[in-house]
């Protein structure tokens, strides 16, 4: 889960957080958490690795206004 906010940090993320807890409550496991304050070549560096990685079934991002263009 990757949260994309120029106002909000992992501290005071409520909707992330709110995220988070739902999706381990429902017995699925968290791969990381991070905050970008913007879709940077960062965030759009980490979604892909998460996309490539077998072990996560889901990518889901919270937050900003979604992506703009292509990830590559």
């Amino acid at each position: 889960m990757l949260t994309i906010s120029d106002t909000r940090k992992l501290e005071d993320d409520k909707s992330g957080g709110t995220l988070a807890e739902r999706i381990e409550k429902a017995g699925h496991a968290v791969a990381g958490a991070p905050s970008s304050p913007t879709m940077s070549r960062k965030s759009r560096a980490q979604i892909r690795a998460w996309i490539a990685d077998p072990a996560i079934d889901v990518v889901i991002s919270t937050g900003g206004t979604g992506f703009t263009g292509p990830l590559t």
